[in-house]
C-alpha cells in the first residue's frame, strides 16, 4: 500500500509540473527562458508520470494526473490571470476529483474473476 501512495504522489506532482509549464508559458517574457523553463517543467512531469507508473495502473496513473493539472491549471488560471471559474467548472472538478477518489480505492488485485 505504501508504493500506490508513492505512485498517487508521483502522479500528482507530474499533474502540477504540466500546470506549472502552461504557467511558465504565459508568465516568462524573455523567449529563450520561457521556451527553457516549458522544456524543464514537461521533462519534470514524465520522470515524474513515468515513476508514478512504476506503483500503479496505467489508468489510475493517467486519471490522477490529469486531475492534478486540470485543478492546478484551472487555480493557477483564476489566481494568476484572473480568469472567471463558472460553476460548471466547479461541477466538473468536483466529478473529476470524485472520479479519482474511486478509481484508487478501486483496486486492480482484487479481482479473481477473469473473463
Amino acid at each position: 500500500m505504501e508504493g500506490k501512495k508513492k505512485g498517487y504522489a508521483w502522479a500528482v506532482s507530474a499533474g502540477l509540473n504540466a500546470a506549472l509549464a502552461a504557467v511558465s508559458a504565459k508568465l516568462i517574457t524573455p523567449q529563450i527562458l520561457r521556451y527553457g523553463m516549458v522544456v524543464l517543467f514537461n521533462v519534470t512531469m514524465w520522470g515524474c508520470y513515468v515513476n508514478s507508473l512504476k506503483a500503479l495502473s496505467s489508468l489510475q496513473a493517467t486519471v490522477t494526473n490529469f486531475a492534478a493539472n486540470f485543478l492546478s491549471s484551472g487555480l493557477a488560471g483564476y489566481f494568476l490571470f484572473q480568469e472567471p471559474l463558472s460553476f460548471k467548472w466547479f461541477a466538473g472538478a468536483m466529478l473529476i476529483v470524485v472520479g479519482s477518489l474511486l478509481l484508487s480505492k478501486s483496486s486492480i488485485e482484487k479481482k479473481t474473476r477473469t473473463d
